[in-house]
């Protein structure tokens, strides 16, 4: 068996290689029954038991001496053969098989889009021919008729008619040329013409027209000619569609096919004929779509056989469930309400689940109903559906009508099987099936054949697991649905449940299902509980006579027609035994759209029967994951009657995390998952190696690891094959799996892309690399790494939230990663990450929809930090200034405020705490509401400083440092501190902290005491007054500021008076001082500009050249400074002298505009420079539209004024110049209009033109040169004005609203700019560089201006911030839940869910009451038994009684009359 298995394997994969023809290994594996012994019928001697006539047997069964016949009973087993199967492939259903339009879709399409009906009907027909169904496609008339008749009627009503335009019932020559385009797709020769008007010897014929008859015949036999082996032509063709070799055509390549063969068609036409061809309705169309296929097979078939053909050959996908539904094939109608529950219900929830449906597959019973509940689903269902509804029809292969149409014996592809139209049942087979298992016992006209096979495929698929060839983690679920039902069904249940398959039974909807939901009632109400089974065996006590004597009851009840009840008592008690894996569907109780979950409480229940700990539920527990019920899983499984290891959640974990099911991972770390333990290194790369190949992080991943790959492939060529040992790594570098695998370094290189330099690479630790090393190096030690055991995956992931929130975003995970973000610390810092990630993937993603969805959650998280930080601010301030500026070492040392730049989070920066921030670093030690005056007096006045004209704020005193230590253990989580330090207040308290608490307790008292004598002790003091004072006005950024703004107006001045003043000529004459000092000056500014660029920052040098050339306002420095050099060298030639002149007088506009840079910190100015620049995207585009026009008038302008000048400044300045200056009025009237030209001295002489004479001016269209130019002026000076004003209007409205966000966005960058300058201005800045480089580089000191950005905290005060910030995140989530509590939705909401829920118990109550009264029939039969017991007793003389009977309370004892 296992090798049959492997062919079958074998042929499914080699099915899409081979013809679809190429199918002669079925019947040498696949067989059928035949009856080869003739038993005869008492109730008909010329018929076997198996249905068939004596002449269709070979031999006959004997009888006795005595006349007995020794075989009486017919069976399968012993009374037929087996032989090669003769009926498998494909079907076509043709006659009524598919959904009818009323041929009304063809011709509504023209009318209604007015396109001719020859293009509508040329399209149709070619797109159609090429998939082989021209008529159950688009057009199924509804009749009886064979497939050729309708065809005939199709081209007599769509061809004949549209093109016999004088309806006189004849085609003339032009009308039978267009009716062979609209047919064939082409347009006929004369020859041609000349031959089928040539080959009909009618009257008509010779008068050059073809009558209906005629052209009947005629198409007929050139469509009969054209169709020869349709079915390969259609595979053919298919095939030529399907260009992208998927097997399966997918919305766009149909519209496509459509554009091709009609242009003028709109798109939506091609989407409604793809939603006609898609009968599955699950996005894509296959050939499958337009055939099922069919096996006629023995009842004998291993299922493992059949199996593996459905899966691997005929391509069905593997399920995730498979419901068999049983009963119903009774003469009594379906009850509505089961037809409800088959619709809504089971449908829906295969739909949902990706389930297999197996039913008899016939039109009759429950088979048509859910036949018809997958044919309505898959025309409402999205034509976008991910799952298919599979539906499979087992059925006798004896019972199926018209089967001689299916018998083929090298195979039907297809077969056309002809189904008839009637609302009476049949035994023909339902064209809204997929597949059809005939399973073949020998018999005919006989049910119940296929009975033992489906048992046995049930069980076997029971065994086998989920996803494409088994690789799923859980066995495929099996539940059966018993619907209605005669007696023979309960044999069917009974076989069922011993081998442990799961049973859903409908009460009410028939005799079968409402015996067996009555057992479960009584079993519930007077029953003792059943205890749990033994795997694979029944009780060992039999069943009391009572029970016996009430199963017959029941089956006399439902069965009155049965005669042979003790068999069906026998099935009763055996569906007893295994009551458990029964579950009822009560109408009353649950409704069709819970019916998925009702599936699923089925199985897990079922599951109940032998589970004695939690690990017994993992796969009931997986299974809820792969449907999405977290409700289910809620209630069934985490109800607190399992307990749950971290060994029973681990694998359903990851299938929560890779499907994305965040309700689950929830779930799953409220329930005993310690993410900590669950979350190694190794694991996380198999998170990454899961991702979707469609998704664009797998794709950069892939480019990483190509690149690692690439790198390491040229190693081992520069290597040599002879240079290596076989055991080097070089040589085993290509071969490995490990290196080949995606790992932390490819993920390391996609986030360093996404985030910039704003922190450190990750994972480098965990890789054994160092943060400064080179791509080449680094890919080096990583794949030698690979090669080893790889350690680091062993161990546990220090920061597993962050992790997971980055692989979340790089998803667009929204709420899995909003779930990881509540979970993980450093919640500001978090956010505003996720949002720079997703903002430069959202730049990297083509798709649209993809793109917004990542801009929506980057947006969603720059709002959460903005809400977390403001409950932050209210909290306290001083922690808020320490979050914004604290270095996170879980983010490669960023902080808040350079992940916010980076990000570009305007909101963020907005935040009042931010600007507070950004005020007191701006300000520095001196008070907030300082006047500028005062500070520009005391640039000139200095000793003003030491006086009270400017306040500063005085520094807290730092001797108490056992104040420190006790401040550090008595910190308030909550806030809410009475003081508010500065910036510089909290910097010092926290590296104090830092200081204590590196030194200890008893050395912080020693300290303290050494400066409580501090005149004694060499330790360091203070500085003097004068020293701090000066310090603390020119260090501050504010200060700095206005030095270089005063300066730089200094340098514009000098700049100028250099330019018109004292620009000397070349040496020797020149230049002058003034010109020299301003040399100097720039070169200063030079000098600036490259600490700028090579000394600021702590990445590499190219990309701090990369960070400094990204500013538009270095960008304009470089072009000044370029500028200059290049002036001052032109300028000492004499030959280039007035070029660099030129030169210098360009380049001091540049200087200028570069005042715009510096007027930003203003709060007025700031937003109007951003509508500024704002407002220059909307000049370009006005200068487009003016150019064009100024072109277009300035050359016909110049044409009809002047016959002939080829002076090309003439040219250039009449073309451009002059229509330029017509804007603002300027117009030459005199050389424009003939009655003002003045005389002037002209030749119309080409030669002295040439040489420099002016042209005469032409007045011949002087009329048309006035028209162009009033036509001129009206476009624009009117048109194109106002265009402008109305885009400079809509422009300035839209930014002025958001202009104040914008402006503080961009007051951080000018604040860390002259925060980090020195301060000193040019041309002084030279003594601040000279003085910084000794101080940097000789005497090794570090800089102190940059903690005010940067703080690194480290134990408990690090801890602390962030359990603050914690508990502040958490407040904000509180707040928020409440108040979508309290909203009108979730009101509406719960009160939904408590009517549900007092409907449920009205229906509990209803039950209860129903079981009372069975309870109080019950008491009063035994009640009545004793009453007469008693009676009997007392008449009789067996016993004699001492006292009287007892009676009821309130009765009068006949003995004792009341008198």
């Amino acid at each position: 068996m296992d090798s049959q298995d492997g062919e079958v394997a074998r042929k499914g994969k080699a099915g899409a290689r081979k013809s679809e023809k190429d199918q002669s290994w079925v019947p040498k594996i696949i067989k059928k029954r035949m009856c080869t012994t003739f038993v005869e019928d008492t109730s008909n001697e010329a018929l076997c038991q198996c249905g068939g006539g004596r002449g269709a047997h070979g031999s006959i069964a004997t009888g006795d001496y005595f006349g007995a016949a020794i075989v009486s009973q017919w069976d399968s087993m012993q009374h037929s053969s087996e032989y090669p199967t003769d009926a498998y492939g494909e079907v076509e259903f043709t006659g009524a098989g598919r959904r009818h339009s009323h041929g009304t879709y063809l011709h509504t399409v023209g009318d209604a889009e007015n396109i001719s009906k020859n293009t509508v009907c040329l399209a149709i027909r070619k797109v159609v021919a090429a998939l082989n169904t021209p008529l159950n496609m688009f057009v199924v008339f509804p009749n009886f008729l064979p497939t050729q008749t309708v065809k005939e009627g199709f081209y007599q009503l769509a061809v004949f008619e549209l093109c016999d335009e004088d309806k006189d019932g004849l085609l003339s020559r032009e009308d039978l040329k267009v009716a062979v385009v609209m047919l064939f797709g082409y347009k006929p020769s004369k020859l041609e013409t000349d031959r089928l008007l040539g080959d009909q010897r009618s009257s008509h014929a010779q008068q050059g027209a073809l009558s209906l008859h005629a052209f009947q015949t005629l198409m007929l036999e050139k469509l009969s000619a054209e169709e020869e082996d349709s079915y390969v032509r259609a595979r053919l063709m298919f095939g030529a569609f399907d260009v992208r070799r998927r097997g399966f055509l997918k919305a766009e390549d149909f519209e496509a096919a459509f554009r091709q063969v009609a242009p003028r068609l709109p798109g939506r036409i091609a989407a409604e004929a793809f939603r006609h061809a898609d009968r599955d309705s699950d996005g894509h169309l296959s050939f499958m779509d337009f055939e099922a296929v069919f096996l006629r097979l023995s009842r004998d078939t291993h299922p493992q056989i059949v199996f593996n053909l459905m899966t691997a050959h005929w391509g069905m996908p593997p399920p995730n469930l498979v419901v068999s539904v049983v009963g119903g094939e009774s003469p009594e109608k379906v009850k509505p309400w089961v037809r409800e529950v088959l619709r809504n219900g089971l449908v829906r929830a295969a739909q949902s689940t990706g389930a297999w449906i197996l039913t008899g597959g016939l039109r009759e019973g429950v088979g048509r109903c859910v036949g018809e509940a997958v044919r309505d689903h898959a025309a409402a269902a999205p034509s976008l559906s991910q799952k298919k509804v599979v539906a499979v029809g087992v059925a006798p292969w004896g019972l199926v009508h018209n089967r001689q149409q299916l018998v083929n014996a090298q195979g039907s592809f297809p077969a056309r099987y002809y189904v008839q139209n009637t609302t009476h049942d049949t035994c023909g087979l339902d064209s809204n099936y997929q597949a059809f298992l005939l399973v073949d016992d020998g018999s005919v006209g006989q049910r119940g054949g296929e009975t033992t096979f489906l048992a046995n495929l049930e069980d076997y698929i029971s065994h086998q697991r989920t996803g494409i060839w088994g690789s799923g983690n859980i066995d495929i679920p099996v539940l059966c649905m018993l619907i209605s039902g005669e007696a023979k069904m309960l044999q069917r249940v009974d076989l069922s449940l011993k081998k442990a398959i799961p049973w859903l039974v409908l009460a009410g909807s028939g005799p079968a299902a409402d015996l067996i939901a009555e057992i479960l009632g009584e079993a519930s109400v007077v029953s003792s509980p059943v205890s749990p089974l033994p795997e694979g065996g029944d009780r060992d006590e039999g069943p009391s006579t009572e029970l016996r004597d009430r199963a017959r009851d029941k089956a006399r009840r439902h069965f009155p027609a049965e005669a042979d009840l003790e068999k069906i008592v026998d099935w009763i008690l055996n569906i007893h035994k295994n009551i458990d894996l029964i579950t009822v569907f009560h109408q009353d109780h649950e409704g069709p759209d819970d019916f998925d979950t009702v599936l699923l409480k089925a199985l897990v229940q079922a599951s109940k029967r032998l589970a004695s700990n939690a690990s017994e539920y993992t796969d009931e527990l997986k299974l809820a994951v792969a449907w999405d019920r977290v409700d289910i899983a809620k209630s069934e499984l985490f109800n607190g009657d399992i307990h749950w290891k971290y060994e029973d959640l681990e694998d359903s974990m990851t299938d929560a995390l890779i499907n994305d099911k965040p309700q689950f991972v929830r779930l799953f770390c409220e329930n005993g998952l310690n993410i900590l333990h669950y979350l190694t290194y190794n694991r996380l790369e198999s998170l990454y190696r899961s991702l979707s190949d469609s998704s664009l992080a797998y794709g950069l991943l892939q480019k990483k690891l190509e690149e690692r790959q690439a790198l390491a492939g040229s190693l081992s060529q520069l290597k040599g094959p002879g240079q290596g040992s076989p055991s080097s790594p070089i040589s085993h570098l290509m071969g490995s799996t490990s290196s080949k695998e995606l790992c932390l370094y490819e993920v390391s290189c996609v986030l360093w892309d996404l985030l910039g330099d704003v922190c450190r690479p990750f994972y480098y630790v965990q890789l054994g690399l160092n943060h400064d090393t080179s791509s080449r190096r680094a890919i080096k030690q990583v794949n030698k790494l690979l090669l080893g055991d790889c350690l680091y995956r062993n161990h546990r992931c220090l920061s597993p939230w962050a992790s997971l929130f980055i692989w979340a975003v790089l998803q667009n995970r929204s709420e899995m990663a909003v779930y990881f973000w509540e979970m993980a610390s450093e919640s500001v810092l978090m956010a505003l990450s996720g949002c720079k990630i997703l903002r430069e993937l959202s730049k990297l993603e083509s798709e649209t929809e993809s793109k917004v969805s990542m801009k929506e959650l980057a947006q969603r998280f720059e709002n959460l930090a903005h809400d977390v930080f403001s409950s932050c601010y209210q909290s306290s301030e001083s922690r808020c200034f320490t979050l914004l500026i604290r270095k996170s070492p879980v983010w490669g040392g960023a902080t808040c405020l350079q992940m916010a730049i980076t990000a570009d989070s305007r909101l963020f920066f907005s935040h009042d705490g931010v600007q507070t921030l950004l005020s007191q670093i701006w300000w520095g030690d001196m008070e907030r509401s300082t006047e500028v005056w005062k500070l520009v007096l005391a640039f000139f006045v200095a000793p003003l400083i030491f006086t009270k004209l400017i306040t500063f704020r005085e520094p807290e005193e730092d001797g108490n440092y056992l104040a420190v230590q006790h401040d550090i253990d008595t910190d308030s989580l909550d806030g809410n501190e009475a003081t508010v330090f500065s910036l510089a207040d909290i910097i010092k308290k926290y590296v104090m902290q830092q200081y204590v608490l590196e030194l200890g307790q008893e050395d912080a008292e020693e300290y303290t005491a050494l400066r409580a004598n501090r005149k004694g002790s060499s330790l360091p003091t203070r500085r003097p007054f004068v020293v701090q004072r000066w310090r603390n006005f020119w260090f501050a950024p504010v200060t700095s500021f206005l030095g270089n703004v005063l300066m730089y107006f200094l340098f514009l001045c000098l700049f100028a008076y250099v330019l018109l003043v004292d620009f000397k000529p070349e040496p020797p004459h020149g230049p002058a001082i003034s010109e020299m000092v301003l040399y100097f000056w720039v070169f200063t500014m030079v000098c600036e500009e490259i600490r700028q660029t090579f000394f600021v920052g702590s990445t590499t040098v190219i990309q701090r050249m990369k960070i400094y050339i990204q500013d538009i306002w270095n960008k304009c420095d470089l072009t000044a400074i370029t500028l200059f050099s290049l002036a001052v060298v032109c300028r000492m030639f004499h030959e280039s002298y007035e070029f660099g002149r030129a030169l210098m007088a360009l380049d001091f506009m540049v200087f200028t505009l570069r005042l715009i840079h510096i007027f930003a910190i203003h709060k007025q100015l700031g937003p109007k420079i951003i509508i500024v620049s704002k407002m220059m995207k909307d000049v370009f585009f006005f200068l487009f539209f003016l150019f064009v026009w100024l072109m277009a008038y300035g050359v016909a302008n110049q044409a009809l004024i002047y016959n002939y000048d080829p002076r090309p400044s003439w040219i250039f300045r009449r073309v451009f110049y002059r229509p330029y200056l017509h804007i603002f009025g300027q117009i030459p009237i005199n050389e424009m209009d003939v009655d003002k030209l003045l005389p002037v001295n002209c030749t119309s002489d080409r030669t002295l033109i040439e040489k420099g004479a002016e042209p005469c001016i032409t007045t011949y269209y002087n009329w048309l040169v006035v028209v162009l130019l009033v036509v001129y002026l009206l476009v624009t000076n009117i048109l194109l004005v106002n265009l402008l004003i109305a885009m400079f209007s809509s422009t300035f409205s839209k930014v002025q609203e958001r202009s104040d966000t914008y402006w503080k966005f961009q007051r951080y960058n000018l604040i860390v700019e002259y925060h980090s300058r020195p301060c000193l201005a040019p041309p002084f800045i030279i003594l601040s560089h000279l003085h910084l480089f000794v101080k940097r580089f000789v005497r090794r000191i570090p800089s102190v201006k940059i903690k005010h950005f940067v703080l690194e905290l480290r134990g408990p005060a690090a801890s602390r911030l962030n359990t603050w910030e914690g508990l502040q995140k958490e407040n904000l989530l509180s707040a928020q839940n409440k108040r979508q509590r309290e909203s009108d939705t979730s009101r509406l909401k719960r009160t939904s869910v408590k009517v549900d829920s007092v409907l449920k118990q009205m229906s509990e109550i209803r039950d209860h009451d129903r079981r009372l009264r069975l309870l109080e029939s019950e008491l009063e039969y035994c009640s009545s038994a004793l009453s007469w017991l008693v009676e009997a007793l007392s008449e009789s003389n067996l016993i004699k009684a001492t006292r009287p009977p007892p009676v009821l309370r309130g009765e009068i004892s006949p003995a004792h009359p009341r008198h």
